[in-house]
């Protein structure tokens, strides 16, 4: 537990650096960090070791309040990167809301213009470990998307999303109270 001491300690040394900082949320110590003038963090975030977080362009990302994101998490944004309350980011997954066009044939697709589309991800939701969310991605409330799962998409609330590409495979009827097979 020492550890998380010196997480908020360093959280109190970058906090004048993001666009926000609540407290009491803590850092661990980051792998990469660029443009977090444009990064707002809410209350009670706990963010683990080796995060790359960008912010490219007139990008931001909002990380609401009660997150958890674990080690070796990427996240990226040239546009509208939402992260909703209570939501839980297991490790090694990736966050964008950043395409590169390759419509130009000869022409490196690093130098090709962006597409961007807004990610959101409802509140309370569960993305399992080496998941990507891709550009465009809207995530409704408490949904659960499974581990090495590849999204992109629109899905709706309360649903368990599995696959490359992703898919709805059961949603929460409040009828049974159940989580029931979707098809």
């Amino acid at each position: 537990m020492i550890y998380k001491l010196f997480w908020a300690l360093r959280a109190l040394l970058y906090a004048p650096f993001f666009g926000k900082f609540g407290f009491p949320s803590y850092l661990g110590k980051p792998l990469f960090l660029m443009g977090i003038r444009k990064v707002f963090i809410d209350k009670r975030v706990r963010i683990f070791p080796h995060l790359r977080m960008e912010v490219h362009r007139s990008g931001s990302i909002h990380i609401q309040e009660d997150v958890v994101i674990s080690q070796n998490v990427h996240i990226t944004s040239a546009g509208n990167l939402i992260i909703g309350k209570s939501s839980l980011i297991l490790a090694n997954v990736f966050i964008t809301n950043i395409d590169h066009d390759y419509e130009e044939i000869g022409k490196h697709v690093v130098n090709q213009e962006y597409v961007i589309k807004d990610t959101i991800i409802g509140e309370n939701c569960y993305i399992g470990m080496g998941a990507a969310i891709m550009a465009g991605t809207k995530l409704g409330k408490q949904c659960i998307v499974g581990a090495n799962s590849v999204v992109r998409g629109e899905f709706p609330d309360y649903c368990v999303i599995v696959g490359a590409p992703a898919r709805i495979v059961k949603k929460y009827d409040f009828e049974t109270g159940k989580w029931e097979k979707f098809s």
